[in-house]
Protein backbone atom coordinates (compact mmCIF):
# COMPACT_ATOMS: atom_id res chain seq x y z
CA UNK A 1 0.00 0.00 0.00
CA UNK A 2 1.13 3.17 -0.77
CA UNK A 3 -0.80 6.07 0.78
CA UNK A 4 -0.41 9.75 -0.68
CA UNK A 5 2.33 11.26 1.23
CA UNK A 6 1.30 14.63 1.20
CA UNK A 7 -1.75 16.25 -0.41
CA UNK A 8 0.15 19.84 -1.00
CA UNK A 9 3.28 17.46 -3.09
CA UNK A 10 3.57 17.47 -6.66
CA UNK A 11 2.14 13.68 -7.72
CA UNK A 12 4.57 13.28 -10.54
CA UNK A 13 7.70 14.40 -8.42
CA UNK A 14 6.23 12.45 -5.31
CA UNK A 15 5.63 8.84 -6.73
CA UNK A 16 8.75 9.22 -8.88
CA UNK A 17 10.90 9.26 -5.07
CA UNK A 18 8.37 6.73 -3.88
CA UNK A 19 9.09 4.39 -6.46
CA UNK A 20 12.96 5.10 -6.19
CA UNK A 21 13.31 4.70 -2.71
CA UNK A 22 11.70 1.37 -3.30
CA UNK A 23 14.01 0.80 -6.36
CA UNK A 24 16.71 1.15 -3.60
CA UNK A 25 14.83 -1.22 -1.00
CA UNK A 26 15.21 -4.01 -3.56
CA UNK A 27 18.54 -3.14 -4.91
CA UNK A 28 20.39 -2.72 -1.57
CA UNK A 29 17.82 -6.14 -0.34
CA UNK A 30 16.33 -3.75 2.62
CA UNK A 31 13.98 -5.70 4.85
CA UNK A 32 10.80 -3.96 5.46
CA UNK A 33 10.02 -6.11 8.00
CA UNK A 34 6.94 -7.97 9.07
CA UNK A 35 3.41 -7.10 7.46
CA UNK A 36 1.09 -5.69 10.26
CA UNK A 37 -2.78 -5.73 10.15
CA UNK A 38 -3.41 -4.48 13.79
CA UNK A 39 -5.24 -1.06 13.65
CA UNK A 40 -3.00 1.88 15.11
CA UNK A 41 -5.61 3.98 16.46
CA UNK A 42 -6.45 0.75 18.92
CA UNK A 43 -2.97 0.00 19.93
CA UNK A 44 -1.52 0.79 23.72
CA UNK A 45 0.54 3.60 23.70
CA UNK A 46 3.86 1.04 24.60
CA UNK A 47 3.04 -1.01 21.62
CA UNK A 48 2.36 1.87 19.78
CA UNK A 49 5.70 3.41 20.39
CA UNK A 50 8.05 0.40 18.87
CA UNK A 51 6.27 1.09 15.50
CA UNK A 52 9.07 3.00 13.18
CA UNK A 53 7.47 6.63 11.88
CA UNK A 54 8.15 8.93 8.95
CA UNK A 55 9.24 12.21 9.69
CA UNK A 56 7.28 14.27 11.62
CA UNK A 57 8.09 18.02 9.99
CA UNK A 58 9.38 19.32 6.85
CA UNK A 59 12.50 20.39 8.76
CA UNK A 60 12.95 16.89 9.74
CA UNK A 61 11.98 15.34 6.29
CA UNK A 62 14.51 17.85 4.79
CA UNK A 63 17.45 16.99 7.07
CA UNK A 64 16.72 13.22 6.18
CA UNK A 65 16.44 14.41 2.53
CA UNK A 66 20.05 16.15 2.79
CA UNK A 67 21.18 12.71 4.56
CA UNK A 68 20.22 10.66 2.20
CA UNK A 69 19.28 11.48 -1.26
CA UNK A 70 21.78 9.42 -3.65
CA UNK A 71 19.30 6.52 -4.65
CA UNK A 72 17.14 9.52 -6.29
CA UNK A 73 19.79 10.60 -8.74
CA UNK A 74 19.81 6.71 -9.80
CA UNK A 75 18.93 6.17 -13.17
CA UNK A 76 19.01 9.99 -14.09
CA UNK A 77 15.34 10.47 -12.62
CA UNK A 78 16.48 13.03 -10.51
CA UNK A 79 19.39 15.89 -11.01
CA UNK A 80 21.15 17.20 -7.88
CA UNK A 81 20.12 20.97 -9.24
CA UNK A 82 16.85 19.94 -9.02
CA UNK A 83 16.83 18.58 -5.97
CA UNK A 84 19.41 21.15 -4.36
CA UNK A 85 16.62 23.78 -5.88
CA UNK A 86 13.70 21.95 -4.73
CA UNK A 87 15.71 21.75 -1.04
CA UNK A 88 16.42 25.54 -1.11
CA UNK A 89 12.54 26.09 -1.69
CA UNK A 90 11.51 24.27 1.21
CA UNK A 91 14.04 25.19 3.65
CA UNK A 92 12.76 28.66 3.07
CA UNK A 93 9.41 27.10 4.10
CA UNK A 94 10.76 25.83 6.89
CA UNK A 95 12.75 28.87 7.96
CA UNK A 96 9.45 31.38 7.00
CA UNK A 97 7.16 29.14 9.67
CA UNK A 98 9.48 28.54 12.52
CA UNK A 99 9.72 32.65 12.21
CA UNK A 100 6.31 33.54 12.11
CA UNK A 101 4.80 34.46 15.66
CA UNK A 102 1.26 32.01 16.15
CA UNK A 103 -1.78 33.96 17.16
CA UNK A 104 -1.53 32.52 20.56
CA UNK A 105 1.83 34.09 20.81
CA UNK A 106 0.36 37.63 20.52
CA UNK A 107 -2.66 36.57 22.95
CA UNK A 108 -0.27 35.59 25.41
CA UNK A 109 2.75 38.14 25.16
CA UNK A 110 1.71 41.23 23.34
CA UNK A 111 0.89 43.32 26.48
CA UNK A 112 4.12 41.97 28.10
Amino acid sequence: EARFPDPAANPYLAFAALLMAGLDGIKNKIDPGPASDKDLYDLPPEELAEIPTVCGSLREALESLEADHAFLLAGDVFTKDQLDGYMALKWEEVYAYEHTPHPVEYQMYYSV
